[in-house]
């Protein structure tokens, strides 16, 4: 990668929060048959949003949602195919996981995919519990200790 990634905190009131929802549905949506035109997304106000830019273009991104004071989940995580496997996703998820720890989280929770439970796991993510289904497809429950 010759251009430098930029992470970038952003809010539902930002211009760049619609290209985020364009990156949401093409990534994970638009594969499933489903769209989220059909989806309640009014709790994205009450997430933090990270967004992954490269020349002023958003090329990925990943919502931190807190559950407890203690627990935050990690969730909407979206990278564009051409940008897959060049650490963008890692740089969201380190920098979602700096902010959980720098605002008091110690526990971060997700569901991930089941595609993706390998990403996850070679960031430290543990899964628990039983494979669920969710958006139409298989999902494990997986947990970070922030403090570990």
């Amino acid at each position: 990668m010759h251009t430098q990634v930029e992470i970038n905190i952003i809010t539902v009131k930002d211009a760049a929060y619609n290209d985020v929802w364009n990156l949401r549905e093409e990534v994970l949506r638009k594969p499933l048959g489903l769209s989220l035109k059909n989806e309640d997304l009014s709790r994205d106000i009450l997430n933090t949003i990270f967004s992954a830019t490269i020349d002023n273009k958003i090329i990925g991104c990943v919502f931190l949602q807190p559950i407890t004071e203690n627990e935050i989940q990690l969730r909407a995580m979206a990278v564009y195919s051409d940008w897959q496997q060049h650490n963008i996703g890692k740089a969201l998820v380190a920098a979602a996981e700096k902010y959980a720890i720098n605002n008091g989280y110690r526990l971060i929770v997700l569901h991930a995919r089941k595609v993706a439970m390998g990403f996850y796991e070679k960031m430290g993510y543990i899964h628990y519990g039983d494979e669920f289904i969710e958006v139409g497809i298989p999902h494990f429950m997986m947990k970070k200790d922030l403090l570990k």
